[in-house]
């Protein structure tokens, strides 16, 4: 915090109007999820050819986000930033006015490609903004962002389209974003690379597919709409894709997404581990609302008033992860949280409905901040030794594999889920189906680990001050044994 309150008014700005973008992103990918109902109802639509407007919105985002690099280096960070965030605000007001599905799908795309942009490239604005001793500060106010949209997001739409209009929870993206445009135009510098290389195109359409093949696969992994062997082609398809586009990368010289930098060790580790343990994380906002309200009998309004401690706990966390980071160093805090946070997913396996809603408050409260923790972690480390040249293809690469990875923790959950149905022969969930699926979530992100382990222990120590805390340590200790 001390840092922030020296630091010169356009370094401290520049989180916070990239953290707020990402939490409009966040939100709304989100809060539509509770509004499908309704808006079925009043398009006079089927509720569950309603989750095109889902998917289509996840396709546009694996489509262009590949692309987000290249067009930060080849028209400047700030006018790709800004220009998403306006892409994104038309298409919330287009989902607004939407008269039928039609419609409501294409501006949901239109959505996805403004939300592709300004991920990444707002975490490219903030890496060329900030210097690297403070950007474990200014990391963890954008997994804020990423941890209270999907938490907010479902009790937030059932307010509004119980008390209100399912549209405004598109057109409350309008102020935030004509917000949002005046803040960049005024704090964000236009920060490009003198060197433009030329777009892949190949690589574009090999990745772009590829991966909107696999995430709409893995959304409809385990939750009917079709039918397995479909599911399993999109997969398979999907995959092949990616297999093209790893040999096509390793022949160009300007690949869209640079699986190179993977020879860097603080990115892999960080990028690959970070990964894991979203897939993991990103099970929670699905699952934990299901086993609240499905089996314990809540309703989705008091199911999110519980579940928003993971939010209140990843909000205490910003202000303690830099002395958190700057004492253990990031090996440490890496395997340590791993662990940590892999118990307190085993532990909501353990939740009954007759366990006290302040536990369960409290123990949601408590990981929320240790999972906010490691995402400040492994956020940072991925681009402490990535050259400024590479910085572009090395968001888009991140943004990439975050996506991917939630959505194969959700679409893994939900089979988990279908599987325990299908083993009882029963059409009804019980709280020990949710046990299993929060073991298999909780093992798969205490992985990471082995990766973490890898690391040496100075990784990362000109981001984390670790080395000059250490020093600073040794050097008193030796003055004072001197005395």
């Amino acid at each position: 915090m001390s840092n922030l309150l020296r630091a010169p008014r356009r370094m401290v700005m520049v989180p916070l109007i990239v953290a707020c973008a990402l939490f409009m992103q966040n939100l709304d990918s989100t809060i539509i999820a509770t509004a499908l109902p309704s808006i079925a109802a009043s398009l006079h639509e089927d509720p569950i050819r309603l989750n095109l407007a889902i998917t289509s919105y996840l396709l546009s985002l694996a489509i262009f986000i590949p692309m987000s690099g290249w067009m930060a280096d080849r028209f400047g960070a700030r006018t790709v930033f800004r220009w998403a965030i306006v892409v994104f605000t038309l298409g919330s007001i287009a989902c607004g006015f939407a008269s039928n599905l039609t419609v409501l799908v294409a501006a949901r795309i239109i959505q996805g490609a403004g939300g592709a942009m300004m991920v990444p490239v707002g975490r490219l604005v903030l890496l060329r903004t900030v210097p690297k001793s403070d950007l474990v500060w200014a990391m963890s106010y954008l997994t804020v962002p990423a941890l209270l949209g999907p938490v907010i997001g479902p009790p937030l739409g059932g307010f509004i389209v119980t008390y209100s209009s399912w549209r405004w929870i598109f057109f409350i993206n309008v102020p935030i974003g004509l917000l949002g445009v005046a803040l960049v135009s005024l704090f964000i510098e236009d920060v490009r690379e003198p060197e433009r290389p030329p777009l892949d195109l190949l690589g574009f359409a090999l990745a772009g597919v590829g991966l909107a093949t696999l995430m709409f696969g893995f959304e409809m992994l385990g939750r009917g709409p079709l039918p397995t062997s479909l599911v399993a082609l999109l997969l398979i398809a999907g995959a092949i894709l990616i297999a093209l586009y790893v040999a096509h990368a390793r022949r160009v010289a300007f690949p869209i997404i640079d699986l190179a930098l993977l020879r860097i060790p603080t990115f892999m580790a960080a990028t690959l581990g970070g990964s894991l343990f979203r897939i993991g994380v990103g099970a929670l906002p699905f699952i934990l609302p299901l086993m609240l309200q499905l089996t314990f009998g809540l309703t989705a309004f008091a199911s999110g008033l519980l579940t928003f401690a993971s939010a209140a706990g990843a909000m205490t966390m910003k202000m303690t992860a830099a002395p958190i980071i700057r004492s253990l160093g990031f090996r440490r805090t890496l395997i340590g949280n791993a662990v940590i946070s892999s118990l307190f997913l085993f532990g909501y396996g353990l939740f009954r409905p007759s366990t006290p809603h302040a536990v369960i408050f409290l123990t949601l409260l408590i990981g929320g901040f240790f999972r906010s923790l490691q995402f400040t972690s492994t956020n940072t480390l991925s681009f402490a030794d990535v050259p400024p040249a590479l910085m572009s293809r090395a968001t888009s690469f991140t943004s990439m594999a975050q996506q991917l990875s939630i959505s194969l923790g959700v679409g893994v959950s939900a089979l988990l889920l279908h599987v325990m149905l299908l083993l009882r022969g029963s059409k009804e969930l019980l709280p020990s189906d949710f046990t299993l699926a929060f073991v298999a979530v909780g093992a798969v992100a205490l992985v990471p680990v082995l990766l973490f382990l890898r690391l040496p222990p100075e990784a990362g120590a000109e981001m984390s001050g670790h080395r000059r805390a250490s020093v600073a340590a040794a050097g008193s200790a030796s003055r004072a044994s001197s005395d």
